[in-house]
């Protein structure tokens, strides 16, 4: 449907789209909302498991570093990078993936599949370069994705991309018999992430009168209902991909997102009929709150990632300066993360029984 970038920013939201869809194929649409269950599932997951971002994080950090050091291993990652492998179906999808921001889901299980196993990199990397350049670069999805393939989401079951089903899928345009690796072992389970916990509780509005932060993670501030007045609607400048660098703001994906933010606040300062700002860090925030006359400063929940996490720091300057942040989680979530404890299946079993509250599940 190609809609997946606007649900990753909640410019549409999940529950918009699968009532649309059931709404217009009734049975049909089956298909199709699970797959927006999927990526549902992901920030389920990943929210009573963060240990496994931090584990991500950290596997990020030791590749990026042996890139520094060996020679061999950041020519390879370059070539993989820009398509220069030699492996014909690999390097055209590099090559799209950077020019239209885009891969089928099938060829990303396969390039994912063939930087792993064939070419030898490490997986971090390969996630690294997707949630870069991916117009609908998710967290949760692109993190467990990637693990998926690897053999370490469910572990010692790996996926393996193999010739002969890519020439049947792609009707023959791509056949690399005998250049992938199709008898590699799963990789070697990596360090305990922690156990389960619970999700957090989402927070309730305390106050008549507050002052709305929106950020990445969710752009459809009209969708939102709560006892209170808005004084003022603010963007938090935090990036949902966690990155800060030059290079990484002047892509596509990162001009695509700028452009959501600024129709989100365009929108929201027109919905709530209040001005808008874009307060660029903590103090600013506090600041820009203090002068809406408020106590109490709402946004919406924001799973795993970075944003959550710097939403953890701004809280704690608002508190010392007197406020509140007040984070607010949506019905769909609350619904469907209790349900992501063990694989897709199980979740999907279970989607009927909070489908049914769809009507009014934001």
């Amino acid at each position: 449907s190609r809609l997946s970038p606007w649900l990753r920013h909640r410019l549409l939201t999940e529950a918009e789209v699968a009532r649309a869809a059931f709404a217009a194929h009734g049975e049909v649409a089956a298909k199709s909302i699970d797959e927006v269950g999927w990526r549902t599932y992901w920030k389920g997951w990943l929210e009573q498991r963060p240990g496994v971002y931090d584990l991500y994080r950290a596997g990020l950090r030791r590749a990026e570093n042996r890139l520094a050091t060996e020679a061999g291993l950041r020519r390879a990652f370059h070539d993989a990078c820009a398509g220069n492998t030699g492996i014909d179906c690999f390097d055209s999808w590099a090559r799209e993936i950077v020019a239209r921001n885009y891969l089928h889901n099938h060829a990303r299980m396969w390039f994912a599949s063939i930087w792993i196993f064939t070419l030898r990199l490490p997986w971090e990397l390969g996630a690294d370069f997707f949630l870069r350049h991916l117009l609908d670069g998710d967290i949760a999805s692109n993190t467990l994705s990637w693990r998926w393939v690897a053999g370490l989401h469910t572990p010692g079951k790996h996926y393996l991309a193999r010739a002969e089903n890519i020439r049947k899928y792609t009707r023959g345009r791509f056949d690399p018999a005998g250049e992938l690796d199709e008898r590699a072992a799963s990789l070697p389970a990596d360090a305990a992430p922690g156990p389960w916990q619970r999700a957090a509780e989402p927070d309730a509005v305390r106050e008549r009168r507050v002052a709305l932060l929106l950020h990445d993670e969710d752009l459809h501030p009209e969708s939102w209902t709560f006892a209170a007045d808005v004084a003022g609607v603010g963007l938090w400048g935090c990036a949902a991909t966690g990155f800060d660098d030059g290079a990484a703001a002047d892509t596509p994906a990162a001009r695509f997102t700028a452009e959501a933010r600024a129709d989100a606040l365009h929108r929201a300062s027109g919905h709530f009929g209040c001005d808008a700002a874009s307060p660029a860090d903590a103090a600013a925030v506090l600041a820009w709150a203090r002068a809406c006359g408020v106590r109490e400063v709402v946004t919406a929940y924001a799973p795993v990632g970075p944003i959550a996490d710097s939403l953890v720091a701004l809280a704690g300057t608002l508190a010392d300066g007197g406020l509140s942040l007040t984070r607010l989680r949506r019905d769909w979530d609350s619904l469907a993360w209790p349900h992501a404890k063990s694989g897709f299946f199980r979740f999907r079993a279970a989607m009927p029984r909070w489908l049914d509250g769809i009507a009014g599940a934001g």
